[in-house]
């Protein structure tokens, strides 16, 4: 924000399509925190799929690719009768995207106390009606998405989403973690994953699957990550207790052998896609099938022979119940979690940033910062 100034400079997404549909703007309105509210002074937002996902129009159900492909830069071919926001039907045009905020406090609305002003806080990305735990069909929306998000100096959200942080990691790092280390833990937590398990861990060099393997060894899980060859060297830091090449002549084989026994407990799925049916077939019989994404495409083939016979529990994981991202946040400040940050970007290169993103070769988490 300029000295004296009310506006700041933002990324605004002024429609469904390519990399052109974000445009940097110095003339954006700094937001005025209402009743409940804290305007936080942006210091680094990460990257995550969903903006990738949203700008491109992939929620649109006339998608049937992943957004790794030509369309996440240039867009899909929408058919308008579907919703293509993807979480909730509130999305509205123009939007400031980036739900994974890290900032400092700099004024509070009414009901809200003033000693807040100065604190650190990272951004629970869940915006819950009237502060429940309702899930997003019924009213509950993201950061980024519902409402103006943390591609910007300046954001504002309701109190209670605004954590305190007690961290010596840069706001770089601390930026590495709310939607990709939140949704870890959701999807471990909703697939019951404990430390008698053992865990397979797709799109492992990821952000969500970074931290997966992090919060799976934390809980005691045996657990195999899946990357591409290249990758695996990268992935050799987290220290996984296997690491299959997802490349693998025969994958379903090449991950049984890697079990204690054989037996796989748990697949925790982020990329979808081809891999699906080899997921089912891994399971042991009463296994749990967990997704949270599908960037390698949302059409999947299923075999209802392989669910029903096997007794598997599929099971999705979006909404975030309030107690999730204060676990993550105590993981952080327990140093149970590290962040990888794979880059950082200015955010008058969130173009570029995106276009990194979308090339799946760094580890773990991008980020952009405002200055």
């Amino acid at each position: 924000m300029s000295k004296n100034s009310k506006t700041m400079l933002a990324a605004v997404l002024t429609g469904f399509g390519g990399l052109e549909k974000l445009e940097l703007r110095k003339d954006t309105i700094v937001p005025t925190p209402l009743t409940g509210e804290v305007l936080v002074k942006v210091e680094a937002c990460g990257l995550n799929n969903t903006d990738i996902n949203t700008r491109a129009g992939w929620y649109n159900k006339s998608v049937r690719v992943g957004t790794t492909s030509e369309g996440g830069s240039k867009g899909f071919i929408l058919e308008p009768s579907e919703q293509s926001g993807g979480l909730g039907n509130s999305f509205k045009f123009p939007r400031i995207q980036g739900a994974d905020v890290v900032g400092v406090i700099v004024d509070v609305g009414d009901e809200v106390k003033k000693t807040r002003i100065g604190e650190r806080v990272l951004i629970d990305p869940l915006i819950r009606p009237n502060n429940t735990d309702q899930n997003i069909g019924d009213g509950g929306f993201y950061l980024g998405n519902g409402i103006d998000g943390g591609f910007a100096e300046y954001t504002k959200v309701p109190s209670i989403n605004a954590i305190h942080i007690n961290s010596n990691l840069s706001s770089e790092e601390l930026a590495t973690f709310p939607c990709s280390s939140s949704t870890a833990e959701l999807m471990l937590t909703r697939g019951n994953v404990d430390k008698n398990d053992v865990v397979v861990i797709t799109g492992a060099t990821g952000g969500v699957g970074s931290a997966a393997i992090q919060l799976a060894k934390h809980r005691g899980s045996f657990v195999i990550g899946i990357c591409s060859n290249r990758k695996v060297p990268a992935l050799e830091t987290l220290k996984p207790d296997k690491i299959i090449n997802r490349g693998a002549s025969n994958l379903q084989a090449e991950v049984k052998n890697a079990a204690p026994g054989g037996k796989i407990d748990v697949v925790i799925d982020v990329v979808g896609g081809e891999y699906f049916p080899t997921w089912i077939n891994t399971l042991r019989p009463g296994g749990r099938y967990v997704a949270s994404g599908a960037i390698a495409g949302p059409i999947v083939e299923l075999d209802m022979r392989s669910l029903y016979l096997k007794d598997l529990t599929l099971i999705g994981a979006t909404h975030l119940p309030a107690d999730i991202f204060l676990r993550l946040v105590n993981h952080i400040e327990n140093k149970n979690i590290k962040p990888l940050l794979g880059g950082v970007f200015p955010l008058t290169e969130i173009q570029n940033a995106q276009k990194e993103f979308m090339k799946k070769e760094h580890l773990g988490n991008l980020v952009v910062v405002p200055s």
